[in-house]
């Protein structure tokens, strides 16, 4: 099944490009790579605030980590002209999950990204990752990712 197949059945529509909200770029090329930069979750077209372990769940994490991913297949899909058919390989992802100091699910949090492209990519989908608690992310969001991919 192609990509755009899988993510039609899935009922996902991809995003545009955000727009930086800082200084750097949506995403950069170096060979056959293109490296993504950290993407915030967001509900509802706002940022999604929160903190794990403090007033925050991990299955609600896990959504956000979700939500993060069908951004970041749209960011994706501009960095390949259009055609995430080009997509070799979802090489490595890297979450930050705003944690509580004695949160330690952040891995189960992250896997809210990790399954959604594991289910659109297949194979391809399958990836290295790391997945830290930290402190705070910008804006008091929840949950931040980034992803390198190989691309054909």
């Amino acid at each position: 099944m192609s990509i755009a197949a899988q993510l039609q059945q899935l009922g996902i529509q991809l995003p545009a490009v955000a727009t930086p909200a800082a200084a750097y770029v949506p995403f950069a090329h170096s060979g056959k790579l293109v490296f993504l930069s950290g993407h915030i979750a967001r509900k509802d077209g706002k940022v999604w605030v929160g903190k794990l372990g403090a007033g925050m769940s991990t299955a609600e994490g896990a959504q956000a980590a979700r939500a993060i991913a069908i951004d970041l297949m749209g960011t994706l899909q501009a960095a390949c002209d259009g055609d995430l058919e080009r997509v070799r390989r979802i090489v490595k992802v890297m979450s930050l999950v705003n944690s509580a100091p004695d949160y330690t699910e952040q891995h189960l949090v992250t896997n809210g990204c990790s399954e959604l492209l594991g289910e659109v990519f297949g194979d391809a989908g399958k990836h290295a990752r790391s997945a830290f608690g930290v402190a705070q992310i910008p804006l008091g969001a929840c949950v931040e990712i980034e992803l390198i991919a190989e691309l054909a």
